[in-house]
Parts: structure tokens; sequence; C-alpha cells
């Protein structure tokens, strides 16, 4: 078996044949908390959409193990990969069991049926993020930092063996933040879920994080431990501050 889960070769990303990410070689380990980090447009969300093959690789390739990513089927990838984007699910008159329900579809059939295992998995998923209370409440009813922990548990009725999260904290207030963020951690170290994330808050990246990739004007500028990563002015570096005033108001 593989070390890593996620690979890429010479990776390309962008939209209508044009690159916004060149040169990406990323290796994605099993069971790590990985997060992409680095200035607004520099194609954070583009590489994420790619991993997640919302779109076509520009060129070159990313594998999910050792198959390209883009000959998995539909229905096969759904069952090992969970995406939460910024454009949440958020429905208008569903509670939110029914939601977290919804992340059951890969397996229920054509009809949509819920077994027994079905509802087993449902329980578990909103138990590990602390949402069964919220069963029967309206999804709409919730607060922001709810919804995107019963989105969460919707990702993990999947049984994936990796998520993917555009700025899932954007618009949460510190609790829900921290709240959030210490959930998936303890899902990759308890469950060997593999956690690939982008954060627009350095320092959250670096609290959550097994690594760090830092992605500047559309390549990787560096990769490694928050340790690795953090060392001196770099950061300031990476999103053109001024490293007194980054050391003022972010150390």
């Amino acid at each position: 078996m593989k070390d890593y889960l996620i690979k890429t070769l010479a990776l390309k990303a962008g939209y209508d044949g044009t690159p916004v990410t060149e040169k990406i070689e990323l290796n994605i380990r099993r069971g790590e908390v990985l997060t992409l980090i680095g200035p607004n447009g520099s194609g954070k969300t583009t590489l994420l959409r790619t991993l997640s093959k919302q779109l076509e690789p520009v060129a070159g390739t990313v594998l999910l193990e050792e198959e390209d990513l883009q000959v998995v089927k539909a229905s096969e990838l759904a069952k090992r990969m969970a995406v939460v984007f910024s454009d949440v699910l958020r429905p208008e008159q569903m509670t939110c069991r029914e939601a977290v329900a919804v992340g059951r579809y890969p397996y229920t059939g054509r009809f949509g049926r819920l077994s027994e295992e079905d509802n087993v998995r449902i329980e578990k998923a909103m138990e590990q993020v602390r949402v069964k209370d919220l069963s029967d409440r309206l999804f709409t009813a919730i607060s922001d930092g709810q919804r995107q922990r019963v989105v969460l548990a919707r990702a993990l009725a999947q049984e994936p063996e990796v998520i993917l999260l555009d700025e899932p904290t954007t618009f949460l207030d510190i609790r829900w933040k921290a709240e959030f963020l210490e959930a998936l951690k303890r899902l990759s170290s308890e469950q060997g879920l593999t956690v690939v994330l982008t954060l627009h808050e350095p320092e959250l990246a670096r609290l959550v994080s097994d690594r760090v990739a830092c992605v500047k004007e559309g390549r990787l500028d560096r990769v490694g431990t928050p340790e690795e990563v953090f060392e001196g002015e770099y950061i300031a570096e990476l999103f053109g501050m001024d490293a007194k005033l980054y050391e003022r108001w972010y150390r």
C-alpha cells in the first residue's frame, strides 16, 4: 500500500485551458492534515477543485493511489472522497439529520432508501462531530458554526478516505473555528482520515496541520511541517507583508 493517497505529477490547474497553477508536485499522505495557504488569487481553490475532480487538469495528472483520478468512476469516487466547499449545501426544509443522510447517497441505490446500516452510519457521523442534539432541527434554523459541523457530518457519512475543504472556517467566530478544526484534527489522528483544506488564517494552519503547502503566484513555494514553514520571516514574505507588522499582529 502506498504511503500517499493523492499525488500530483506536473499538474497545471485552471479554467478553460488557461492554467492558474503550474508544475504542482504534491504527495498527500494517508491520515495527515495538509493545509494550503497563500495570498488570495494564488490558486489554492483552483488546485483543490482539481484534486476533487470538479475541474479537469489543464495538464499533468492527479493520482488517487496509483489510479488517474480522471478515470475513477463518480460512484467510486463518492465512496472515497468527500468535498466541503464554500458553496455549501443549504437545504431549505431539511432537518439536520436529513441533511447528513444525503451523505449516504453513494450507498443507497437509485431509490435512496436508507438501510439499517445507513442509519447507523448517519448516527455515528453526527456523534463524531457532536451534532446529534440537532437532529430534528431545521438546517436553516441553526448557527453558521453548527451548519459547518452538520456539513462535516454529512461528509463523514460517506465514509471517505479523504475530505477536501475550502475555507471551512470563513464567517465562523473563534469558538466555532476552534471546535471545527479540533474535530478535523481528532478525526485524522484517531481514524486515519486524510484532510486537505485551504485556510485564510496562517495561525490556524500552524495549529491544525501536519504539513502546510504554500501557494504563491500559482506555484508551490514551500511544503513542510508547520515548524519548517513558519520559520523566520517566511510567512510575512509569502503574503507580501512587512515583517514587523506580521510579528505585531500574528505572533
